[in-house]
Protein backbone atom coordinates (compact mmCIF):
# COMPACT_ATOMS: atom_id res chain seq x y z
CA UNK A 1 0.00 0.00 0.00
CA UNK A 2 1.32 3.41 -0.71
CA UNK A 3 1.68 5.68 2.31
CA UNK A 4 -0.43 9.32 1.20
CA UNK A 5 -1.39 12.49 3.10
CA UNK A 6 -5.44 12.12 2.66
CA UNK A 7 -8.20 10.00 1.09
CA UNK A 8 -11.24 11.65 0.44
CA UNK A 9 -14.43 9.53 0.16
CA UNK A 10 -18.04 10.33 -0.91
CA UNK A 11 -21.04 8.60 -2.94
CA UNK A 12 -20.55 11.13 -5.90
CA UNK A 13 -17.67 13.07 -7.08
CA UNK A 14 -17.76 15.03 -10.23
CA UNK A 15 -14.52 15.10 -11.68
CA UNK A 16 -15.25 17.49 -14.61
CA UNK A 17 -13.11 15.27 -16.63
CA UNK A 18 -13.52 15.24 -20.12
CA UNK A 19 -15.94 17.40 -21.78
CA UNK A 20 -18.90 16.72 -19.34
CA UNK A 21 -18.91 16.57 -15.53
CA UNK A 22 -16.96 13.29 -15.19
CA UNK A 23 -19.42 11.91 -13.02
CA UNK A 24 -18.10 9.26 -10.36
CA UNK A 25 -19.90 6.94 -7.82
CA UNK A 26 -18.94 5.52 -4.83
CA UNK A 27 -15.45 6.37 -5.19
CA UNK A 28 -12.46 8.35 -3.55
CA UNK A 29 -9.64 10.84 -4.27
CA UNK A 30 -6.13 10.39 -3.06
CA UNK A 31 -3.65 13.33 -2.34
CA UNK A 32 -0.51 13.49 -1.52
CA UNK A 33 1.46 16.36 -1.14
CA UNK A 34 -1.13 18.93 -1.93
CA UNK A 35 -1.69 16.94 -5.30
CA UNK A 36 -4.28 14.59 -6.59
CA UNK A 37 -2.95 10.92 -7.34
CA UNK A 38 -5.87 9.54 -8.41
CA UNK A 39 -9.91 8.79 -7.95
CA UNK A 40 -11.29 5.60 -8.34
CA UNK A 41 -13.84 3.14 -6.76
CA UNK A 42 -13.82 3.54 -2.89
CA UNK A 43 -12.84 -0.16 -2.44
CA UNK A 44 -9.93 -0.06 -4.95
CA UNK A 45 -8.87 3.16 -3.06
CA UNK A 46 -8.69 1.83 0.61
CA UNK A 47 -6.38 -1.60 -0.70
CA UNK A 48 -3.97 0.74 -2.98
CA UNK A 49 -3.42 3.42 -0.39
CA UNK A 50 -2.60 4.10 3.52
CA UNK A 51 -3.57 7.72 4.20
CA UNK A 52 -2.71 9.11 7.45
CA UNK A 53 -6.25 10.88 7.27
CA UNK A 54 -9.37 9.60 5.57
CA UNK A 55 -12.05 12.67 4.89
CA UNK A 56 -15.50 11.22 5.11
CA UNK A 57 -18.21 12.92 3.15
CA UNK A 58 -21.00 10.77 3.51
CA UNK A 59 -23.88 12.48 1.70
CA UNK A 60 -22.22 15.30 0.13
CA UNK A 61 -20.59 15.12 -3.60
CA UNK A 62 -17.27 16.56 -4.67
CA UNK A 63 -16.34 19.11 -6.88
CA UNK A 64 -13.28 21.21 -8.31
CA UNK A 65 -13.06 24.18 -6.34
CA UNK A 66 -15.14 27.10 -8.06
CA UNK A 67 -12.64 29.87 -9.87
CA UNK A 68 -14.22 33.87 -9.49
CA UNK A 69 -12.15 34.96 -12.51
CA UNK A 70 -12.74 38.42 -11.89
CA UNK A 71 -13.26 40.35 -8.55
CA UNK A 72 -12.66 43.74 -7.05
CA UNK A 73 -12.60 42.95 -3.37
CA UNK A 74 -11.49 46.27 -2.12
CA UNK A 75 -14.93 47.94 -3.18
CA UNK A 76 -16.61 45.02 -0.67
CA UNK A 77 -16.29 48.63 1.78
CA UNK A 78 -19.01 50.08 -0.39
CA UNK A 79 -21.38 47.27 -0.84
CA UNK A 80 -24.79 48.05 -1.80
CA UNK A 81 -24.20 51.94 -2.43
CA UNK A 82 -24.12 51.52 -6.60
CA UNK A 83 -27.16 49.90 -7.82
CA UNK A 84 -30.11 51.04 -9.97
CA UNK A 85 -28.51 53.77 -11.95
CA UNK A 86 -27.27 55.22 -15.16
CA UNK A 87 -23.32 56.19 -15.52
CA UNK A 88 -22.48 53.98 -12.53
CA UNK A 89 -19.38 54.29 -12.75
CA UNK A 90 -19.16 57.85 -12.95
CA UNK A 91 -22.74 58.78 -10.72
CA UNK A 92 -23.19 55.51 -8.50
CA UNK A 93 -19.68 54.25 -6.94
CA UNK A 94 -17.15 57.55 -7.88
CA UNK A 95 -18.48 59.45 -4.68
CA UNK A 96 -18.18 56.74 -1.98
CA UNK A 97 -14.44 55.37 -4.19
CA UNK A 98 -13.11 58.84 -3.67
CA UNK A 99 -13.98 58.81 0.23
CA UNK A 100 -12.56 55.88 0.76
CA UNK A 101 -9.11 54.80 2.80
CA UNK A 102 -6.67 52.41 1.87
CA UNK A 103 -7.21 50.84 5.60
CA UNK A 104 -11.15 50.74 4.44
CA UNK A 105 -10.41 48.90 1.53
CA UNK A 106 -8.11 46.22 2.59
CA UNK A 107 -11.07 45.43 5.57
CA UNK A 108 -13.51 45.57 3.06
CA UNK A 109 -11.15 43.28 0.64
CA UNK A 110 -10.88 40.76 3.62
CA UNK A 111 -14.65 40.17 4.28
CA UNK A 112 -15.13 39.16 0.53
CA UNK A 113 -12.59 37.05 0.82
CA UNK A 114 -14.02 35.38 3.39
CA UNK A 115 -17.29 35.43 1.67
CA UNK A 116 -16.25 34.28 -1.98
CA UNK A 117 -14.57 31.18 -0.20
CA UNK A 118 -17.34 30.45 1.98
CA UNK A 119 -19.29 29.91 -0.85
CA UNK A 120 -16.81 27.64 -2.46
CA UNK A 121 -14.37 29.85 -4.41
CA UNK A 122 -10.68 28.54 -3.95
CA UNK A 123 -8.92 31.27 -7.44
CA UNK A 124 -9.86 34.71 -6.05
CA UNK A 125 -8.84 36.75 -9.75
CA UNK A 126 -8.49 40.05 -7.67
CA UNK A 127 -7.98 43.12 -8.86
CA UNK A 128 -7.41 46.56 -7.68
CA UNK A 129 -4.41 49.49 -7.66
CA UNK A 130 -3.20 48.13 -4.38
CA UNK A 131 -2.62 44.36 -4.14
CA UNK A 132 -0.10 43.41 -1.44
CA UNK A 133 -2.15 43.33 1.85
CA UNK A 134 -5.04 41.20 -0.52
CA UNK A 135 -1.84 39.19 -1.27
CA UNK A 136 -1.01 38.67 2.13
CA UNK A 137 -4.39 37.96 3.22
CA UNK A 138 -5.10 35.32 0.50
CA UNK A 139 -1.75 33.76 1.36
CA UNK A 140 -2.75 33.35 4.81
CA UNK A 141 -6.41 31.73 4.92
CA UNK A 142 -5.22 29.40 1.99
CA UNK A 143 -6.68 30.24 -1.12
CA UNK A 144 -5.12 30.72 -4.58
CA UNK A 145 -4.78 34.10 -6.11
CA UNK A 146 -4.80 35.37 -9.70
CA UNK A 147 -3.77 38.75 -9.20
CA UNK A 148 -3.76 41.80 -11.09
CA UNK A 149 -2.64 45.11 -9.99
CA UNK A 150 -4.49 48.31 -11.60
CA UNK A 151 -2.39 50.62 -14.18
CA UNK A 152 -4.36 53.39 -14.97
CA UNK A 153 -3.09 57.19 -16.21
CA UNK A 154 -6.66 58.70 -16.43
CA UNK A 155 -6.68 61.09 -14.11
CA UNK A 156 -9.49 60.06 -11.02
CA UNK A 157 -12.27 62.13 -11.12
CA UNK A 158 -16.02 62.46 -11.99
CA UNK A 159 -16.45 62.12 -15.55
CA UNK A 160 -19.52 64.06 -17.69
CA UNK A 161 -21.14 61.97 -20.04
CA UNK A 162 -18.86 62.85 -23.18
CA UNK A 163 -15.79 64.07 -21.52
CA UNK A 164 -12.59 62.80 -22.51
CA UNK A 165 -10.33 61.29 -19.76
CA UNK A 166 -7.14 63.51 -19.32
CA UNK A 167 -4.27 61.25 -18.99
CA UNK A 168 -1.20 61.80 -16.52
CA UNK A 169 1.69 59.23 -18.20
CA UNK A 170 3.65 59.74 -14.79
CA UNK A 171 0.43 58.35 -13.11
CA UNK A 172 0.47 55.50 -15.62
CA UNK A 173 4.13 54.82 -15.32
CA UNK A 174 4.02 54.71 -11.54
CA UNK A 175 1.11 52.27 -11.62
CA UNK A 176 2.51 49.92 -13.94
CA UNK A 177 6.09 49.87 -11.88
CA UNK A 178 3.95 49.22 -8.80
CA UNK A 179 2.36 46.06 -10.86
CA UNK A 180 6.20 45.45 -11.41
CA UNK A 181 7.15 45.00 -7.85
CA UNK A 182 4.19 43.06 -6.75
CA UNK A 183 4.66 40.86 -9.45
CA UNK A 184 8.34 40.12 -8.13
CA UNK A 185 7.34 40.18 -4.85
CA UNK A 186 4.44 37.10 -5.40
CA UNK A 187 4.22 35.45 -8.58
CA UNK A 188 4.71 31.79 -7.21
CA UNK A 189 4.91 32.65 -4.08
CA UNK A 190 2.65 30.86 -1.21
CA UNK A 191 4.15 27.47 -2.10
CA UNK A 192 2.92 28.69 -5.92
CA UNK A 193 -0.87 29.79 -4.84
CA UNK A 194 -0.36 33.17 -5.64
CA UNK A 195 0.41 34.23 -9.96
CA UNK A 196 0.43 37.59 -10.52
CA UNK A 197 -0.78 39.06 -13.80
CA UNK A 198 -1.01 42.75 -15.13
CA UNK A 199 -3.74 44.55 -14.99
CA UNK A 200 -4.37 47.97 -17.86
CA UNK A 201 -7.51 49.29 -16.61
CA UNK A 202 -8.83 49.22 -20.04
CA UNK A 203 -7.96 50.68 -23.77
CA UNK A 204 -9.74 53.78 -22.89
CA UNK A 205 -7.54 54.40 -19.61
CA UNK A 206 -3.68 54.39 -20.82
CA UNK A 207 -2.17 55.32 -23.96
CA UNK A 208 -1.19 52.86 -27.11
CA UNK A 209 1.95 53.07 -26.36
CA UNK A 210 1.47 51.99 -22.13
CA UNK A 211 -0.45 49.07 -23.75
CA UNK A 212 2.43 47.85 -25.74
CA UNK A 213 4.59 48.23 -23.03
CA UNK A 214 2.37 45.77 -20.96
CA UNK A 215 2.43 43.03 -23.41
CA UNK A 216 5.95 43.79 -23.86
CA UNK A 217 6.42 42.97 -20.16
CA UNK A 218 4.01 39.82 -19.64
CA UNK A 219 5.24 38.08 -22.57
CA UNK A 220 8.47 38.59 -20.62
CA UNK A 221 7.18 37.14 -17.31
CA UNK A 222 4.73 34.81 -19.42
CA UNK A 223 2.55 35.79 -17.54
CA UNK A 224 -1.37 37.45 -18.80
CA UNK A 225 -3.08 40.73 -19.33
CA UNK A 226 -6.11 41.38 -17.20
CA UNK A 227 -8.02 43.68 -18.57
CA UNK A 228 -11.31 45.33 -19.02
CA UNK A 229 -12.31 44.78 -22.57
CA UNK A 230 -14.95 47.09 -24.83
CA UNK A 231 -16.54 47.38 -21.13
CA UNK A 232 -19.57 49.63 -22.00
CA UNK A 233 -20.18 52.34 -24.59
CA UNK A 234 -18.45 54.62 -22.13
CA UNK A 235 -15.68 52.69 -23.69
CA UNK A 236 -16.54 52.92 -26.85
CA UNK A 237 -16.90 56.02 -26.90
CA UNK A 238 -13.37 56.95 -25.89
CA UNK A 239 -12.03 55.01 -28.32
CA UNK A 240 -13.56 55.94 -31.15
CA UNK A 241 -13.26 59.54 -30.59
CA UNK A 242 -9.41 58.96 -30.02
CA UNK A 243 -8.70 56.84 -32.78
CA UNK A 244 -11.41 56.57 -35.14
CA UNK A 245 -12.25 53.32 -34.60
CA UNK A 246 -14.34 50.45 -32.08
CA UNK A 247 -12.21 49.33 -29.12
CA UNK A 248 -12.03 45.34 -30.66
CA UNK A 249 -10.46 46.51 -33.91
CA UNK A 250 -8.55 49.25 -31.69
CA UNK A 251 -7.07 46.30 -29.99
CA UNK A 252 -6.80 43.86 -32.96
CA UNK A 253 -4.48 46.51 -35.09
CA UNK A 254 -2.29 47.27 -31.67
CA UNK A 255 -1.83 42.95 -31.80
CA UNK A 256 -3.35 42.60 -28.10
CA UNK A 257 -5.80 39.95 -29.29
CA UNK A 258 -3.81 37.17 -28.39
CA UNK A 259 -3.42 34.04 -25.72
CA UNK A 260 -1.87 36.55 -23.32
CA UNK A 261 -4.79 38.34 -23.30
CA UNK A 262 -7.97 38.30 -20.24
CA UNK A 263 -10.54 40.24 -21.51
CA UNK A 264 -13.30 41.23 -19.39
CA UNK A 265 -16.94 41.75 -20.06
CA UNK A 266 -17.21 42.70 -23.47
CA UNK A 267 -20.22 44.46 -22.50
CA UNK A 268 -20.61 46.72 -25.83
CA UNK A 269 -18.93 44.22 -27.90
CA UNK A 270 -21.67 42.26 -30.76
CA UNK A 271 -21.22 38.63 -31.46
CA UNK A 272 -19.10 39.11 -34.25
CA UNK A 273 -16.49 40.68 -32.02
CA UNK A 274 -16.45 38.64 -29.40
CA UNK A 275 -16.35 35.55 -32.29
CA UNK A 276 -13.10 37.57 -33.58
CA UNK A 277 -11.41 37.75 -30.14
CA UNK A 278 -11.59 34.14 -29.01
CA UNK A 279 -10.52 33.19 -32.54
CA UNK A 280 -8.02 35.13 -32.01
CA UNK A 281 -6.85 33.14 -28.94
CA UNK A 282 -7.55 35.50 -26.25
CA UNK A 283 -9.71 34.28 -23.53
CA UNK A 284 -12.71 35.72 -21.46
CA UNK A 285 -14.45 36.39 -18.39
CA UNK A 286 -17.62 37.52 -17.87
CA UNK A 287 -19.45 38.75 -15.04
CA UNK A 288 -23.25 38.42 -15.35
CA UNK A 289 -24.77 39.66 -12.42
CA UNK A 290 -23.02 42.50 -11.92
CA UNK A 291 -23.08 43.67 -15.72
CA UNK A 292 -26.86 42.94 -15.49
CA UNK A 293 -27.94 45.31 -12.50
CA UNK A 294 -24.98 48.01 -13.71
CA UNK A 295 -25.70 48.14 -17.14
CA UNK A 296 -28.98 46.17 -18.09
CA UNK A 297 -26.83 43.80 -20.24
CA UNK A 298 -25.76 40.05 -21.61
CA UNK A 299 -22.42 39.83 -21.90
CA UNK A 300 -21.55 38.02 -25.47
CA UNK A 301 -20.23 35.04 -23.76
CA UNK A 302 -22.25 32.21 -25.77
CA UNK A 303 -21.01 33.61 -29.07
CA UNK A 304 -17.51 33.34 -27.50
CA UNK A 305 -17.69 29.69 -26.56
CA UNK A 306 -19.23 28.67 -29.57
CA UNK A 307 -16.18 30.42 -31.39
CA UNK A 308 -13.86 28.52 -29.68
CA UNK A 309 -12.78 30.20 -26.62
CA UNK A 310 -12.77 29.78 -23.39
CA UNK A 311 -14.85 31.69 -20.61
CA UNK A 312 -14.75 32.17 -16.93
CA UNK A 313 -17.44 33.51 -14.77
CA UNK A 314 -16.39 36.55 -12.19
CA UNK A 315 -18.67 38.31 -9.53
CA UNK A 316 -16.99 41.87 -9.81
CA UNK A 317 -17.33 44.18 -7.02
CA UNK A 318 -20.03 44.44 -4.44
CA UNK A 319 -21.10 48.33 -4.61
CA UNK A 320 -23.04 46.66 -8.03
CA UNK A 321 -23.20 43.30 -7.82
CA UNK A 322 -23.58 42.74 -4.47
CA UNK A 323 -22.02 39.21 -3.74
CA UNK A 324 -18.92 37.19 -4.42
CA UNK A 325 -20.63 34.16 -4.84
CA UNK A 326 -19.62 32.10 -8.48
CA UNK A 327 -22.93 29.82 -7.10
CA UNK A 328 -24.76 32.80 -7.79
CA UNK A 329 -23.10 33.58 -11.23
CA UNK A 330 -23.92 30.17 -12.42
CA UNK A 331 -27.49 30.64 -11.99
CA UNK A 332 -26.99 33.92 -13.64
CA UNK A 333 -25.47 33.08 -16.56
CA UNK A 334 -27.53 30.58 -17.46
CA UNK A 335 -30.63 32.41 -16.83
CA UNK A 336 -29.68 35.53 -18.68
CA UNK A 337 -29.23 33.97 -21.82
CA UNK A 338 -32.09 31.78 -21.85
CA UNK A 339 -34.04 34.80 -22.08
CA UNK A 340 -31.53 36.48 -24.12
CA UNK A 341 -31.91 33.87 -26.74
CA UNK A 342 -35.60 32.67 -25.75
CA UNK A 343 -34.46 29.52 -25.37
CA UNK A 344 -34.25 26.90 -22.39
CA UNK A 345 -31.78 24.58 -23.89
CA UNK A 346 -29.28 27.63 -24.28
CA UNK A 347 -26.48 27.55 -21.42
CA UNK A 348 -27.66 23.96 -19.77
CA UNK A 349 -26.25 23.52 -15.74
CA UNK A 350 -23.76 21.79 -16.68
CA UNK A 351 -22.42 24.17 -18.94
CA UNK A 352 -22.08 27.03 -16.35
CA UNK A 353 -20.18 24.15 -13.56
CA UNK A 354 -17.95 24.19 -16.53
CA UNK A 355 -17.64 27.97 -16.46
CA UNK A 356 -17.07 27.58 -12.74
CA UNK A 357 -14.37 25.32 -12.92
CA UNK A 358 -12.28 23.68 -15.67
CA UNK A 359 -13.03 26.41 -18.14
CA UNK A 360 -12.89 29.26 -16.24
CA UNK A 361 -9.41 28.07 -15.18
CA UNK A 362 -8.39 27.22 -18.53
CA UNK A 363 -9.68 31.05 -19.20
CA UNK A 364 -7.04 32.82 -16.54
CA UNK A 365 -4.27 30.52 -17.20
CA UNK A 366 -4.47 28.00 -14.96
CA UNK A 367 -6.13 25.09 -16.11
CA UNK A 368 -2.90 22.57 -16.04
CA UNK A 369 -3.30 22.65 -12.44
CA UNK A 370 -6.94 23.22 -11.34
CA UNK A 371 -10.47 23.49 -12.30
CA UNK A 372 -10.45 19.51 -12.59
CA UNK A 373 -10.37 16.61 -10.18
CA UNK A 374 -7.38 14.44 -12.36
CA UNK A 375 -3.87 13.39 -11.25
CA UNK A 376 -1.36 15.69 -11.10
CA UNK A 377 -3.25 18.72 -10.72
CA UNK A 378 -3.37 20.41 -7.24
CA UNK A 379 -5.90 19.25 -4.78
CA UNK A 380 -8.57 22.05 -4.98
CA UNK A 381 -11.94 20.49 -3.84
CA UNK A 382 -15.41 21.94 -2.23
CA UNK A 383 -17.62 19.52 -1.10
CA UNK A 384 -21.68 19.92 -1.15
CA UNK A 385 -23.66 18.81 1.73
CA UNK A 386 -26.54 17.17 -0.15
CA UNK A 387 -28.76 16.83 2.82
CA UNK A 388 -29.43 20.80 2.28
CA UNK A 389 -32.86 21.46 1.66
CA UNK A 390 -32.30 23.37 -1.60
CA UNK A 391 -30.71 20.03 -2.82
CA UNK A 392 -32.94 17.59 -1.37
CA UNK A 393 -33.86 15.59 -3.03
CA UNK A 394 -31.82 13.63 -4.90
CA UNK A 395 -31.97 11.87 -7.72
CA UNK A 396 -30.07 9.31 -9.74
CA UNK A 397 -31.83 7.65 -12.16
CA UNK A 398 -33.07 8.19 -14.91
CA UNK A 399 -31.33 11.51 -14.72
CA UNK A 400 -28.96 12.54 -11.81
CA UNK A 401 -30.24 16.38 -10.88
CA UNK A 402 -27.49 17.36 -8.21
CA UNK A 403 -26.40 19.89 -11.02
CA UNK A 404 -29.22 21.40 -11.60
CA UNK A 405 -29.93 21.64 -7.98
CA UNK A 406 -26.78 23.30 -7.37
CA UNK A 407 -26.96 26.17 -9.97
CA UNK A 408 -30.67 26.69 -9.92
CA UNK A 409 -30.95 26.43 -6.39
CA UNK A 410 -28.42 25.90 -4.36
CA UNK A 411 -26.94 29.94 -2.79
CA UNK A 412 -23.66 29.40 -1.26
CA UNK A 413 -24.74 27.72 2.47
CA UNK A 414 -24.56 24.41 1.03
CA UNK A 415 -20.87 24.05 0.84
CA UNK A 416 -19.76 22.54 3.65
CA UNK A 417 -16.17 21.73 2.76
CA UNK A 418 -13.57 23.94 1.19
CA UNK A 419 -9.68 22.72 0.40
CA UNK A 420 -7.03 24.00 -1.37
CA UNK A 421 -3.22 22.55 -1.98
CA UNK A 422 -5.47 19.06 0.08
CA UNK A 423 -5.76 21.79 2.99
CA UNK A 424 -8.93 22.05 4.06
CA UNK A 425 -9.70 26.00 4.62
CA UNK A 426 -13.13 26.20 5.85
CA UNK A 427 -15.33 23.99 7.07
CA UNK A 428 -19.03 23.34 8.27
CA UNK A 429 -18.41 27.21 8.10
CA UNK A 430 -15.84 27.62 10.41
CA UNK A 431 -12.13 29.31 8.86
CA UNK A 432 -9.05 27.11 9.96
CA UNK A 433 -6.58 28.99 9.47
CA UNK A 434 -8.30 32.45 10.46
CA UNK A 435 -11.05 33.41 12.85
CA UNK A 436 -13.53 35.35 10.22
CA UNK A 437 -15.28 37.18 13.49
CA UNK A 438 -12.05 39.51 13.63
CA UNK A 439 -12.53 40.61 10.01
CA UNK A 440 -16.12 40.62 10.34
CA UNK A 441 -16.06 43.03 13.75
CA UNK A 442 -13.88 45.60 12.24
CA UNK A 443 -16.52 46.82 9.42
CA UNK A 444 -18.79 48.23 11.29
CA UNK A 445 -16.80 51.32 12.16
CA UNK A 446 -16.51 52.24 8.79
CA UNK A 447 -19.68 53.12 7.40
CA UNK A 448 -21.00 56.33 8.65
CA UNK A 449 -17.37 57.57 8.22
CA UNK A 450 -17.10 56.92 4.64
CA UNK A 451 -20.84 58.10 4.15
CA UNK A 452 -20.45 61.62 6.07
CA UNK A 453 -17.19 62.03 3.48
CA UNK A 454 -19.13 60.82 -0.28
CA UNK A 455 -22.13 62.90 0.99
CA UNK A 456 -21.64 66.30 -0.43
CA UNK A 457 -20.44 64.89 -3.64
CA UNK A 458 -23.64 62.00 -3.63
CA UNK A 459 -25.84 64.97 -3.25
CA UNK A 460 -24.24 67.21 -5.44
CA UNK A 461 -24.51 64.83 -8.25
CA UNK A 462 -28.12 63.91 -7.32
CA UNK A 463 -28.04 60.79 -9.28
CA UNK A 464 -30.65 57.94 -9.00
CA UNK A 465 -29.93 56.80 -6.02
CA UNK A 466 -30.02 60.48 -4.50
CA UNK A 467 -33.15 60.87 -5.50
CA UNK A 468 -34.14 57.37 -3.94
CA UNK A 469 -33.13 58.61 -0.60
CA UNK A 470 -35.47 62.26 -0.86
CA UNK A 471 -38.59 59.55 -2.06
CA UNK A 472 -38.02 57.72 1.24
CA UNK A 473 -37.54 54.71 -1.28
CA UNK A 474 -33.95 53.26 0.21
Amino acid sequence: MKKIDKLVTAPHFYTMEGEGVGYRTASAMAINCGKILEVGPVEYMLKEYAPQEIIDLPHHMVLPGLIDGHMHTACNIMRGLAQDTNNWMMFGLQPFDNAVTDEERDAGSRVAVLEAIRAGTTTLGDYESKMDNVCSFIEKVGARGNIAQTIRAAKRRVYQPGELYEFDDEMGEESLQRNIQLYDKWHNQAGGRIKILFGPQGADFVSPEMLLKIQKIVKERRTKIHMHVQQGDRETYQIEKRYGKRPTAFLDELGYLDSSLIAVHLTDCTDEEAAHIARKGASMIVNPGSIGIIDGIVCPSVAFQEAGGYVALGSDQAPGNNCHNIINEMKNVALFNKIKYGNPEVMPAWRALRMATIEGAQAIGLGDSVGSLEPGKQADFIAIDLNCPSMLPVYTYPMRNMIPNLVYSARGPEVALVAVDGEIIMRDGVFTKVDQQEYLSAIPQYPDEIGHRAAEEFFQIDGTNARFMREGKL
